[in-house]
């Protein structure tokens, strides 16, 4: 466990010197000033909580790991969602420059060889392969190999966790909590599987992630001093993403452990699209602001209903196979779009 706990006290120990370094310099997402309805929050609070992960886990993996191809790889693709996490906190980029940084990031993961080659089939036997169609050419004299449906599901895979993840990070300490819980199970997991290509242990990474968000908790559960912000919301999902996917393209498990922020991610897409709205523009439509807003629950209640549910479904993963890993996800995200759906119509009714 001492790759959990350095990067744990890594990112307890940075924390601290980011808020202030933003408070100094008046970094503050203040609510007074900027009123979206998003926001959850009545004073204002320093992000930063990007640099704080992106930080503590370089240090830990620097400290712990072996640099292999996939590992440098893995942190030019940290560095540019830390770089424009940071921009993001003082400046409040377009959604769309974060979308793009984000595919940049993750082809560039994609690029090093780091893709999804097969996923267990739900239905049988056997695993579904993704190796075929390829496209094969020589370059300075090397031979290359380019695994188009591998590739393209492992960036869409990538992105797509990176944007549920971030949504799911409006409440104080929601977002590390129920991120540090899943990357535990992750590492579990990676134990099991021995054939991943990357030289570093996978299943350390894992436990240096978990612990980075276990050290910025401390500091994030209410009454918050830091927020994740975009930061630490599109690193939590780069990261699992990667894991899973170095862990033997654990991707049911993955989505089990994030089915609440993913079957949420998912009716906000569909309820922004029906009302002739961009999918990627804020709103006050999310599970956290239902919960808070219409069923009076508070921020600490909220954050450990997050951690404890993927806490328990990432406990149910460790024993169903894909098929009852993909009725556990099904069941699951029917009873979220359930009580979406009902509080939309308690919203319309009241309203």
């Amino acid at each position: 466990m001492w790759s959990f706990l350095i990067s744990f006290l890594a990112a307890f120990i940075i924390s601290p010197l980011v808020i202030y370094v933003y408070r100094k310099n008046n970094w503050l997402d203040d609510p007074k000033k900027d009123q979206h309805v998003k926001k959850t929050h009545s004073e204002a609070v320093p992000r930063g909580g990007g640099l704080v992960i992106f930080l503590a886990v370089l240090f830990a993996a620097t400290l712990i790991l072996n640099f292999d191809k996939y590992l440098i790889a893995i942190f030019f693709g940290a560095t540019l969602l830390a770089i424009i996490g940071f921009i993001d906190d003082i400046f409040d980029l377009n959604p769309y420059i974060r979308l793009i940084t984000g595919l940049l990031a993750s082809l560039i993961v994609v690029g090093a060889g780091i893709g999804i080659a097969y996923v267990s089939n739900p239905f049988g036997a056997g695993v579904i392969h993704l190796s075929q169609p390829q496209i094969n050419f020589n370059l300075f004299g090397e031979s290359h190999s380019i695994w188009i449906l591998s590739s393209l599901f492992a960036v869409f895979f990538i992105l797509w966790n990176m944007n549920i993840i971030n949504w799911a990070k409006g409440i104080d300490g929601q977002l590390p909590g129920f991120v540090s819980v899943s990357c535990l199970f992750i590492a579990i997991l990676a134990n099991r599987f021995a054939d991943s290509p990357a030289q570093f242990n996978v299943a350390n990474l894992a436990l240096i992630v978990s612990g980075a968000f276990a050290g910025l908790l401390i500091w994030n559960f209410y009454p918050q001093k830091i927020m994740p912000g975009y930061g630490a919301g599109s690193l939590a999902g780069y990261f699992l993403s990667i894991l899973a996917i170095l862990s033997g393209a654990k991707v049911a498990t993955t989505l089990m452990v994030l089915a609440i922020p993913t079957a949420d991610g998912v009716f906000t897409i569909a309820r922004r699209i029906l009302a002739g709205k961009s999918p990627f523009w804020g709103d006050r439509g999310h599970l956290h602001h239902k919960l808070m807003d219409y069923y009076g629950w508070g921020k600490r209640r909220i954050a450990v209903f997050y951690i404890l549910t993927s806490a328990s479904l990432g406990f149910l993963s460790l024993y169903l196979n894909t098929t009852g890993k993909v009725i556990a996800i099904s069941l699951t995200t029917f009873i979220v779009f359930s009580f979406l759906v009902y509080s939309k119509i308690k919203q319309k009714q009241n309203g």
